[in-house]
Order: C-alpha cells, then structure tokens, then sequence
C-alpha cells in the first residue's frame, strides 16, 4: 500500500506540470477563462504529490526501514526542488 505513494506522487507531479502547459496552449486561443483554476489545480497537484512523498518517508521512519531512508532522503530532497521550482516557474 505504502508504494502508491510514490506512484501517487509521480502521477501528481506530471498532472502538475501537464496543466501549466494546457493553460498555456489555451492562452493562445485566446480562451482566458480558466487560466486561475488551472494555476491552482497545478499547486495543488504538486503540494499533494509532495504530501505523499513525506507520508512514505514517514512509513519508512514507523517500519524502521533506516537503509531505505538514508538511500532516498538525498535524491527526495533534489526531486522535490526540482519539482516546485519547475511548477511554479511554468505557471
């Protein structure tokens, strides 16, 4: 169960980064209607994906798995950045 998170948070990241570049390519249809629904939902994509990348760092901090999470906290960190900086650079 706990390895849905992750699939989760992947998920979440790309509906993240997908729909900054759908408002974009309405923008340029001159639609503007949605533009602040789709601003959100990207945040709130990313905050959930984040969100679910601690709730499994918490798993392996209960399950006292200290190899697993001393292997990911590094590349978390990195990954989480890269993601909140590309999603709200693209918005």
């Amino acid at each position: 169960m706990a390895g849905l998170l992750n699939v989760g948070g992947l998920l979440l990241g790309l509906i993240a980064w997908i729909l900054p570049v759908v408002n974009i390519i309405r923008h340029k249809e001159h639609d503007h209607q949605n533009w602040v629904t789709f601003s959100i939902m990207s945040i709130g994509a990313c905050a959930i994906s984040l969100c679910f990348q601690i709730f499994y760092h918490n798993h392996l901090v209960t399950i006292e798995d200290w190899g697993a999470l001393m292997d990911t906290t590094g590349a978390l960190a990195y990954v989480a950045a890269i993601l909140l900086t590309v999603t709200v650079i693209i918005m």
